[in-house]
């Protein structure tokens, strides 16, 4: 690969935040995310029905407060926010306040109670929900050169890339810390599945004295070709979100990858009209990455699947009694296609393999089997 540091090139991030939330970008055409994947909010209103479940926990553990918010975090066009306040029971609806931040237009038509922003609201009591917003939030890739260095992967709007200048300052200490670039490419680590227990941050994160330092971590035994994306700036938005809550939950549900088992070559991809595709940062393709849920996870948090998360919220895919069908053919129809439904949202080798991160924030962790927050 040929290393560039100008003349047409620049990193993936700040060809990432162009091409998707720029004038034109991905995230900015009309037919909106739904026109090109589908999300669990896509897959069954089941997944809705969950969410507002757990903002009646919520609800529950804040004693019921006079407004009760729900934010959703990389709204699309409402599609999760006006389910689960369709989803709620009357006396909570009554107290329930949406807030969809979206950096895309506010959709003709959406619910009036859903107020529409470029960035949470601070200081607000409920749950806040960032369903698939992480791996979109736009950051650096580092490759190994010839030499064992750590460089910077510089790309053209074609999606050329060649190297750039070696990492440094707090991209190299976040490598050495979550992601070192260590290994042989002949031999790849496996690529990880999230945790169907729950699973402390702590457990997750190496001790201190096994890390290395930003140039031993991303030199001692560095193998070309090695990858890795450097996810500082998703810590970050991920606190931030986390701060704007009073009192309340947030959770973060994405593709993660933990310590460990990191995927050697990285996970950026692209994906257009339904169909994976390579990423190319010129507005046509949504740009992609899994998520280091657990370099995101701040002290108190859970890490746990989708497949258990779910499970805890009531969606099961076990098929109904057939003797349902014979007492009541219309019910048995039903709950077949929900049982089908909710297979999907928690299957193994799709949609269940998700990272769920739950992060209380002043109250106990809320879910069935959560902890009280650490202190």
């Amino acid at each position: 690969m040929k290393r560039e540091s100008a003349g047409g090139v620049r990193g993936w991030r700040p060809a990432t935040e162009e091409a998707l939330y720029g004038p034109s970008g991905f995230y900015r055409r009309p037919e909106g995310p739904a026109g090109h994947f589908r999300t669990s909010v896509h897959a069954s209103p089941l997944f809705a029905g969950a969410v507002a479940r757990l903002l009646c926990l919520v609800d529950e553990a804040l004693a019921h407060p006079a407004e009760l918010a729900f934010v959703d975090m990389g709204a699309g066009r409402g599609e999760l926010v006006t389910g689960v306040l369709k989803a709620l029971p009357a006396e909570v609806a009554s107290r329930a306040r949406g807030y969809a931040v979206e950096r895309a237009a506010r959709p003709a038509g959406l619910d009036h109670r859903i107020e529409w922003l470029p960035a949470p609201p601070p200081d607000v009591t409920g749950l806040l929900f960032a369903n698939e917003w992480l791996d979109n939030v736009p950051l650096d890739v580092a490759e190994v050169d010839a030499e064992g260095t750590a460089r910077l992967v510089l790309v053209r709007e074609d999606g050329t890339e060649s190297l750039g200048e070696p990492v440094a300052g707090a991209e190299a200490e976040w490598l050495a810390r979550w992601w070192p670039l260590t290994g042989a490419p002949g031999s790849p680590l496996p690529l990880p599945e999230a945790p169907d227990g729950p699973l402390p941050p702590e457990d997750v994160r190496p001790s201190a004295a096994g890390l290395q330092g930003p140039a031993q971590g991303l030199h001692r035994q560095a193998a070309e070709g090695l990858r890795a994306e450097i996810g500082l700036p998703r810590d970050a938005a991920w606190a931030a979100a986390v701060a704007s809550l009073g009192r309340g939950l947030a959770v973060a549900v994405d593709y993660a990858h933990f310590a460990g088992a990191r995927p050697p070559f990285g996970t950026l991809t692209g994906f257009r009209d339904g169909r994976e595709t390579a990423p190319v940062p010129d507005g046509s393709c949504d740009i992609t990455a899994h998520v280091a849920l657990d370099a995101c996870a701040l002290p108190g948090a859970r890490l746990l699947s989708q497949r258990e998360a779910l499970g805890a919220l009531g969606v099961s895919g076990e098929r109904p009694s057939l003797s349902l069908a014979s007492t009541d053919p219309t019910a048995y129809v039903r709950a077949l296609a929900g049982a089908g439904e909710a297979a999907e949202l928690t299957a193994r080798g799709g949609l269940g393999d998700f990272g769920w991160l739950l992060q209380p924030v002043g109250i106990p962790d809320p879910l069935p089997g959560g902890k009280p927050p650490s202190t």
